[in-house]
């Protein structure tokens, strides 16, 4: 009876144990998500969006709190500068001071361009929640620029307004950086893939400080962000993610 009792405890014991270490595919997501946004952030970051033919080159501030509220400032060069992207929850405007005119962005756009880069409307202001909007499956591992990654399968929710039809996202082990994602459409063929690199600390956090974007189907074409700063966890009132407040950012 004793023997018994023991068998018992120690297999409760293991099951606790794998229970309590085994991250899910959401919180490997999650740990990722948080760890790129923090309560808020401020950065400051060049764009470069590179073809087979000429180059262009363009600077911007960003400003989030949580997953609802975003802000992008186009600070350069002069023939752009003033344009401002507003997210807040589900709704999205764009300030265009040469007419000075806020439109709202539908959902149709997301999909869309941005200002001619290879990042799509979505992809800047983050309209869509790779936590709330898609589904979440851990697929296998991989290795990517030496670093052990997590590789997750992540699908749309049949009521989310997404862009893809799927993306797959490989996250380091170690930190929980976005090494890598491969962006689907409706009919699995891929469109676009991401990679990050030259990681250094930023803001206090070990990140990728360059982003690309290349389209699969466009040779010698690519988008190119480098963090130049980022800051984390500064107070930022809610009022500031306002419509009028993109007609006066600086």
């Amino acid at each position: 009876m004793k023997i018994t009792k023991i068998i018992s405890t120690i297999f409760a014991c293991i099951y606790i144990i794998n229970a309590s270490g085994q991250e899910t595919a959401f919180d490997i997501v999650k740990k990722m998500d948080d760890k790129i946004k923090g309560k808020t952030t401020q950065a400051e970051i060049t764009v470069k969006i590179i073809r087979p033919k000429w180059e262009r080159e363009m600077s911007m501030k960003l400003w989030t709190k949580s997953s609802d509220y975003s802000m992008v400032y186009v600070t350069a060069p002069v023939k752009e500068k003033g344009h401002a992207f507003l997210k807040r929850k589900k709704e999205v405007w764009n300030w265009v001071p040469g007419i000075e005119k806020i439109i709202k962005l539908p959902p149709s756009m997301m999909s869309q361009s941005w200002m001619g880069t290879d990042f799509t409307n979505d992809d800047l202001v983050k309209h869509s929640s790779v936590l709330n909007d898609y589904t979440h499956k851990l697929s296998g591992e991989t290795t990517i620029s030496e670093r052990l990654c997590y590789k997750i399968t992540m699908k749309p929710k049949p009521d989310a307004a997404v862009v893809w039809g799927e993306v797959i996202l490989f996250i380091d082990k170690k930190n929980y950086i976005q090494m890598r994602a491969e962006y689907y459409d409706e009919d699995n063929q891929l469109v676009n893939i991401l990679t990050g690199s030259d990681i250094k600390m930023l803001g206090g956090k070990m990140l990728a400080s360059k982003i690309e974007m290349v389209p699969s189907d466009k040779k010698g074409n690519k988008t190119v962000l480098i963090y130049n700063s980022l800051e984390f966890d500064q107070e930022i009132n809610e009022t500031f993610f306002s419509p009028d407040k993109m007609k006066n950012l600086k």
